[in-house]
């Protein structure tokens, strides 16, 4: 089963000081359990801090002896291009996003330097794309997806202050179900589809029995 861990480091912290802190010991923690891919999802940093963290996520997965692929959140070509130099793995896209295709990024990447000491079977770029239909699932896999992330397989929710100490999560996107993620990994044949979406230990399950090769969480990893 594939892991997929993707970042919200809003969700660990108060302070910026604090969430980084915790997010880089979230890294450590995922390099030890082999987790397989990280997403920098981090959009609202600038491009200065997010390569930045890019770096020392990169150098704590390193340190740890851990194979896992660290992948940016896409971003204009320029930034991506210097994010490639600091070390990533890869590239996720939002479906159908313009002007960055899979074979721009894996152009960038090949143009891209790299650091002395990066494992040589770290040379070709790891793409992923997320899908919410099964039309986008078809149109990422023919562009030569390596992953796809489809969903919210259980929907998809965010945390609501509401005058308790724990905030609540409400509901702002509808399931799509497991019934259309198995859909979707019969319709792109080798190309790994990942179940994203309100992704749990007790519903992992169900979603490989789908067809899944694997989840894609923020939540579930981050959590521990």
């Amino acid at each position: 089963m594939l892991r997929y861990a993707i970042t919200d480091r809003s969700q660990l912290g108060a302070t910026e000081t604090a969430r980084r802190s915790a997010l880089l010991a979230c890294a450590v923690r995922w390099a030890r359990e082999g987790i397989d891919f990280v997403q920098l999802r981090d959009k609202d940093l600038p491009a200065a801090q997010l390569l930045d963290l890019a770096r020392d996520l990169g150098a704590v997965l390193r340190a740890n002896g851990s194979a896992t692929r660290l992948l940016l959140n896409s971003r204009v070509d320029s930034h991506i291009g210097l994010a490639l130099a600091a070390g990533i793995d890869g590239v996720h896209l939002p479906s159908g996003q313009q002007p960055l295709t899979p074979a721009r990024v894996r152009q960038l990447f090949a143009q891209s330097g790299r650091p002395s000491g990066h494992k040589p079977d770290r040379q070709s770029a790891i793409i992923s794309i997320s899908c919410h239909t099964l039309d986008e699932v078809q149109t990422a896999a023919t562009a030569g997806a390596d992953l796809i992330l489809f969903g919210p397989v259980f929907g998809k929710s965010v945390a609501v202050l509401s005058g308790q100490s724990v905030p609540e999560r409400r509901l702002v996107t509808p399931a799509i179900g497991l019934d259309a993620l198995r859909s979707a990994c019969a319709l792109v044949g080798t190309t790994p589809v990942l179940a994203l979406g309100g992704i749990t230990q007790a519903n992992t399950a169900a979603c490989l029995e789908a067809g899944a090769a694997g989840i894609a969480a923020i939540r579930l990893f981050q959590q521990g």
